[in-house]
């Protein structure tokens, strides 16, 4: 049997007196598409959040990996190995949609022609070709949208996390 893709035993979370996460389990196999479906303020986002390490789990969660990588002891690992396009856009309008792309490339190291190639397909794939040269804040909120996760994309991760993907998606 492979290792999941994400796996985690009681995941909690609080802020101060209010329980966020109470004990989640999870397993998500290698390969698949996996939804956290629930309504607003069932701490969605907060399990992202703790997965992508953008903030630490709580107290006595068990222990969490995500792509192979103990997020306690080898959050480096885990963050070289995942995407995430959060509910709340990443793309700097003040710059070109192809220059926001080629930034996430030189974040993630790859080398220029590579970084190159890399923003073309994307461009290509999101159909963002014909607008790669404008200001991103010149964008519809859709075109930045499909920009904020195509930047996800760039280092070519294992696993994606997409909080809201849909929002703001052109239809």
């Amino acid at each position: 049997m492979t290792n999941p893709a994400i796996a985690a035993n009681g995941l909690r979370k609080a802020y101060g007196e209010k329980t966020v996460l109470d004990g989640i389990d999870l397993s998500i196999p290698a390969g698949t598409v996996f939804a956290l479906l629930g309504p607003n303020g069932a701490g969605k986002t907060t399990a992202v959040k703790i997965l992508s390490t953008l903030i630490p789990p709580g107290e006595g969660s068990g222990a969490i990996s995500v792509g192979g990588h103990d997020l306690a002891t080898d959050a480096q690992a885990v963050r070289a190995a995942i995407g995430v396009t959060g509910q709340f856009s990443a793309v700097d309008g003040l710059i070109t949609g192809e220059e926001n792309l080629l930034l996430m490339a030189d974040l993630h190291h790859l080398p220029k022609a590579e970084g190159r190639r890399v923003t073309a397909e994307l461009l290509e794939r999101f159909d963002l070709t014909e607008a790669a040269k404008k200001p991103a804040s010149t964008y519809s909120g859709g075109m930045k949208r499909r920009l904020d996760i195509a930047m996800t994309l760039v280092g070519n991760p294992r696993i994606i996390f997409l909080d809201e993907p849909t929002t703001g998606l052109d239809p």
